[in-house]
């Protein structure tokens, strides 16, 4: 089975994190959650998640994972300051490996160049950070070119999750 990497930090959308977590796990594959900073607890933005982070930025090696997922809310923020993390989505994107992103996981995207180019969603107040970053913006539930997958908003995770383990296999 497949071996994912979830980044995650403080104030990240609940349901963003929790149902591609759960949909990964009952397929099967292998999810490990990057962070910041390793042992550090965080929290949901609407406080009905809360996750301690399984490892730090020394752990996101392209070439030990076969996927990443970013989920939204204010984490992706902060994720975005950490040079290592942004150097592992572009790695993964470089190596044609699924990055998948919601809502304002584009953020992450955007500081990593991989959107240039590319159709990508997102919540639509990054719309414009997208576009500045050289993306094609769509308002469409999912939206899949080259390796990166990405959606709107909570209400898009079916079809977010779905293209995610279709792309695994």
């Amino acid at each position: 089975m497949a071996k994912t990497a979830i980044l995650l930090d403080i104030d990240f959308e609940d349901s963003e994190f929790r149902k591609p977590y759960d949909a990964l796990k009952d397929a099967g594959h292998d999810v490990l959650v990057i962070g910041r900073e390793k042992g550090a607890r965080v929290d949901g933005k609407k406080g009905t998640e809360s996750y301690t982070i399984e490892a730090g930025p020394d752990a996101a090696n392209a070439a030990d994972f076969d996927a990443v997922v970013v989920p939204g809310g204010y984490a992706p923020d902060k994720l975005r300051t950490d040079a290592d993390l942004v150097g592992f989505v572009r790695d993964m994107a470089a190596a044609g490996k699924p990055v998948a992103a919601i809502c304002h996981a584009g953020w992450v995207l955007a500081e990593a160049d991989v959107v240039r180019g590319r159709q990508v969603t997102s919540v639509r107040n990054i719309r414009t950070d997208l576009v500045n970053a050289g993306a094609d913006w769509v308002d469409e539930e999912v939206v899949e070119d080259g390796p990166l997958i990405t959606s709107r908003t909570p209400a898009d995770l079916p079809a977010f999750n779905d293209a995610i383990l279709k792309r695994l296999g």
